[in-house]
């Protein structure tokens, strides 16, 4: 059952900043700037427009990170709300670069944010010389203000140009791929794990490319903060889910959790602790025209990493000797 611990007030607020960050950018920043154009303040949007077409390849070239905001406070109390770990199982040498498998993708990737955009969970003292970029939708990146805080969080977009940028210069780069992208988050219900893993292969093609060692990781409780209804495949939502991707390039998923009164109902994820286990890297042999067969027998020993990654921890975080991984 869900917990029903009633939640910390300062906690939920700053987990409620998520959404409401981006609502503040669409809904008053961008709509101010419109407005600035009309008045004597018109130079400011003008400016930055011009900034905006200068700097347009810059999510694409490494970004633009900021220690200041990936140490910002309200981190932490998004760490506690849950709480939010991250275990490492082995060291990762700064002389390599890492490609590296996100799994769950959950409803909303707590775990993954948390333990790779922000040092909340200490990762900069956890890995040292490590320089982690977690990739997201590309189009985020073309969104005004967007892509400004994105960045700065060293949040990264998940084209290849991007990725092999990352890659390619300098070493001690550590790029995270939610492998099985926002369709994985359908699948995404407690007590289950079902992973979107052996139709995607591409991120083992670019590993192999540059010589990037992959490394497995498995968030425990990503999937269990959240309840979310599921529709039949003939279903008109479930076609409507779907129209929704192709417009916007994620799924509208109807979730629910606990609310701010013990035993509510509401959209504030339960009192579950997330455990991201990061497992020991695959060293792959570097390979610029990798064949299929290639790409399936790295793909293959990945696979099986994670499902032993999975297998030593999962009784010990919640779930039982009985629960099995299971790649689709």
């Amino acid at each position: 059952m869900p917990c029903s611990k009633q939640p910390d007030y300062i906690q939920a607020l700053c987990l409620l900043q998520w959404p409401l960050s981006y609502l503040f950018i669409f809904w008053i920043l961008q709509p101010l700037c419109v407005c600035l154009l009309f008045t004597s303040l018109w130079p400011l949007p003008i400016l930055y427009l011009i900034w905006l077409f200068l700097d347009w390849k810059t999510p694409e070239q490494g970004g633009r990170r900021s220690s200041w905001v990936r140490n910002w406070y309200i981190w932490t109390h998004i760490r506690d709300y849950f709480p939010i770990t991250i275990l490492k199982t082995k060291d990762l040498s700064p002389e390599h670069n890492y490609l590296m498998g996100v799994h769950p993708h959950g409803i909303l990737t707590f775990g993954a944010f948390c333990n790779f955009c922000t040092e909340a969970t200490g990762f900069s003292k956890t890995f040292p010389g490590i320089t982690p970029h977690l990739a997201t939708l590309s189009w985020f990146f073309k969104i005004p203000f967007v892509r400004e805080y994105l960045m700065a969080k060293g949040v990264c977009s998940v084209s290849k140009p991007a990725i092999d940028y990352i890659l390619s210069h300098g070493s001690g780069n550590l790029v995270g791929i939610v492998v099985g992208g926002v369709k994985e988050a359908l699948q995404s219900v407690p007590n289950t794990t079902t992973l979107l893993l052996q139709k995607h292969k591409g991120f083992v093609r670019t590993a192999l490319q540059h010589g990037a060692h992959l490394v497995p990781t498995f968030t425990f409780g990503e999937t269990e903060v959240y309840d979310q209804l599921l529709f039949h495949k003939d279903s008109k939502m479930f076609k409507f889910q779907h129209f929704f991707r192709r417009i916007f390039g994620f799924y509208f998923c109807v979730f629910y959790g606990q609310g701010f009164r013990q035993g509510s109902t509401g959209l504030l994820p339960y009192h579950r602790p997330i455990v991201t286990i990061v497992g020991e890297p695959l060293h792959l042999p570097h390979i610029e025209k990798p064949t299929q067969e290639m790409v399936d027998k790295y793909h293959a020993l990945y696979v099986d990493a994670l499902q032993k990654l999975f297998e030593q921890h999962k009784t010990q975080y919640g779930c039982s000797d009985t629960q099995k991984l299971l790649p689709l």
